[in-house]
């Protein structure tokens, strides 16, 4: 079981091997590294495609304790200290893109290039933080109860046809970890007034049906990234659209690391 002990946790991940060129993915709020299914079959093994599981989500042995977006980032770096390589392409959806911005803004050294899907580098509005929080609670004393369970997969996923996957998943989270997890979300601080400094090639992702972080998010972040090459909206696509919808980022993607990784 590929289990990387660093930063007290045990971050699991995958890895698909050979010489190409790394790139790094971290997973999205309540998702684990198998979002990425159709990134790996369609990159590898021209580039060699590392994806994690963040803590409170999939097979990483986490402590259990609060943590931040920071610590996220730290652990993706202890993971490429782990793997020994020095540079990599770092991307990551929604949660994850948060960690990739953080990792870029802390190891700049460390990063070839950024893809960032459904992400942003502002935090939440009041009302959307107190909606995290009602869920967290509900999520704390009821579990994973159907009316919440069925909201969040429609935000998040949309596509019928991956939310029956991914909804037995869910309802094996424990409260401990859906409420750090999701504290970590409504916690951290707004990078937006420093993502100048990211000078490195970028390219943003995000679906035109996502509700919950409408594209205007991901149209800001591009013109905001010095370095961002391009912006590809993806008609049809919620939340997760490089799951839902990768014949229409994977196609981009390829190119971008083509040019850039």
């Amino acid at each position: 079981m590929p289990i990387a002990e660093l930063n007290g946790q045990g971050i699991y991940f995958e890895d698909s091997g050979g010489g190409g060129r790394p790139i790094i993915l971290g997973h999205g709020f309540l998702m684990d590294h198998r979002m990425f299914d159709a990134q790996v079959a369609a990159l590898a093994p021209e580039f060699r495609v590392i994806r994690w599981d963040a803590r409170g989500f999939g097979q990483t042995r986490w402590d259990g304790k609060p943590f931040s977006l920071w610590d996220s980032a730290a652990d993706c770096v202890g993971l490429l200290d782990h793997l020994g390589i020095a540079q990599a392409v770092v991307g990551g959806m929604s949660q994850g893109g948060y960690s990739a911005l953080r990792v870029g803004l802390k190891h700049p050294e460390r990063v070839r290039a950024l893809v960032l899907m459904s992400t942003r580098g502002t935090n939440d509005d009041d009302a959307t933080r107190a909606a995290y929080q009602q869920s967290a609670d509900i999520w704390s004393t009821q579990g994973p109860i159907d009316p919440l369970v069925q909201g969040l997969a429609q935000a998040i996923i949309g596509d019928t046809r991956y939310i029956e996957t991914w909804l037995p998943r869910w309802r094996q989270v424990p409260g401990g970890n859906f409420v750090h997890a999701i504290r970590a979300l409504i916690d951290r601080d707004d990078i937006s007034g420093r993502l100048a400094e990211l000078r490195c090639p970028a390219i943003v992702f995000h679906g035109l049906e996502d509700h919950g972080m409408p594209p205007s998010h991901g149209e800001h972040l591009h013109q905001t990234l010095p370095g961002s090459v391009r912006f590809v909206p993806v008609p049809g696509a919620a939340h997760a659209a490089n799951m839902t919808h990768p014949e229409a980022i994977n196609p981009a993607l390829l190119e971008f690391l083509r040019t850039y990784a």
